[in-house]
């Protein structure tokens, strides 16, 4: 069957646009996370961004490749209120920073809650732990923990890999998407011990299905891991490893009721910064002529190993999302990270382009908006 560019993209969206709905990304009724501070600072867009001793080499969208006077009448239109609750835009190209705007009284050194677009982050995490040779990416439960000391013991649950955990296919009853299921986030911020009320959840499937439940208590486990395996608070090791090689200093992180940071979302960070963090990929994990994050593991990033049930026009692998725009007659090949109220880091690894949002749609279909703005309004201006 062949598909049109246009309506093969329009299918993408619209289920995009469904499947959102259903993933409310750490936003719960008792421990939903406090509102961003804003600094209201008045909207702004930069086409030649200041060059702030960040970390961040700066350029122009036309030095770059980009139609400058199109992209600023694109900015513009958020900016005159088409796309509401869009509260940055971020784009680096060829590892320059080439474009900020801040909107709704937002500015740059503001923290925004980057809620499960967060889940990314950990996965670079775990790959640094492994290249430390903290633990491998086949190593199990019964590995790394003792299951004695959690409910529904069974050989299911002691064969889950540290595979199985970054790509959501532990097979544990856990699916964020289904809010009767035993393991859904909002019944796991109700509890003390976040990381006990994961692991004592009985088996679902077998670990290693084909198709995948979204679960952010599964991301916690690995945080969790993480920190145990490496002898270092979570946020202590993602400081030394990774957050201090990118020259980012300023970061809150969710944290889980016995105070411990934790790795399946709520993470704050300026959008300068969670463009660092996306242009690491993009340079195959060095920052400023510093190796961070082993190739291997950045190439694995991008590849796609399993589907998400209900959602399966998007391929998933490493706590990455994969999907392909189609523009014109080109498909540009992306990956990303993806967060409730349309927070993303975008990837498009063939044009050495990252294009950032942050926003505050929660629970809404507004939360999808950089899609369409991606597709219909930024990459068309590149030349």
């Amino acid at each position: 069957m062949t598909i049109t560019t246009k309506n093969k993209f329009n299918c993408v969206w619209l289920i995009l646009l469904l499947v959102f709905q259903g993933c409310k990304g750490d936003n719960n009724n008792n421990s939903a996370p406090a509102p961003d501070k804003k600094s209201g600072a008045p909207a702004h867009i930069s086409l030649n961004p200041e060059n702030t001793g960040d970390g961040w080499t700066t350029s122009t969208p036309d030095a770059e490749g980009f139609n400058t006077l199109r992209l600023q009448t694109e900015l513009e239109a958020i900016k005159n209120g088409s796309y509401p609750g869009v509260d940055s835009v971020i784009i680096a190209k060829n590892g320059r920073l080439i474009a900020e705007a801040y909107f709704n009284g937002f500015g740059r050194d503001d923290l925004h809650d980057m809620r499960s677009a967060s889940k990314s982050i950990t996965s670079a995490l775990a790959g640094i732990a492994i290249q430390q040779d903290a633990f491998s990416i086949e190593d199990t439960l019964a590995d790394l923990i003792n299951l004695d000391d959690y409910k529904n013991q069974d050989q299911q649950k002691a064969a889950i890999k540290i595979i199985n955990l970054l790509n959501m296919n532990s097979g544990l009853a856990c699916n964020d998407w289904d809010q009767t299921s035993p393991g859904n986030e909002e019944k796991m911020y109700g509890e003390k011990n976040w990381v006990k009320f994961i692991l004592d959840l009985p088996m679902a499937i077998n670990p290693g299905a084909e198709q995948s439940r979204y679960c952010t208590g599964g991301v916690i486990v690995l945080g969790d891991i993480i920190s145990k395996s490496t002898g270092m608070k979570l946020d202590n090791f993602a400081n030394h490893y990774l957050f201090e090689p990118l020259e980012i200093e300023n970061v809150i992180w969710r944290r889980s009721p016995n105070g411990d940071a934790t790795g399946g979302g709520g993470l704050r960070l300026r959008p300068r910064d969670m463009a660092k963090f996306g242009q690491l990929y993009l340079n195959q994990g060095i920052w400023n002529n510093q190796t961070v994050i082993s190739t291997d593991w950045i190439e694995l990033s991008k590849q796609s190993m399993t589907r998400i049930y209900t959602r399966q026009e998007n391929g998933y692998g490493l706590l990455w999302w994969k999907l392909d725009f189609v523009i014109g007659d080109e498909i540009q090949e992306a990956f990303f990270a993806s967060g409730n109220g349309g927070n993303f880091i975008f990837l498009f690894p063939s044009e050495n382009l990252a294009v950032i949002f942050t926003g505050s749609n929660y629970n809404s279909r507004l939360t999808d908006q950089p899609f369409d703005i991606l597709a219909q309004r930024i990459l068309p201006t590149l030349l």
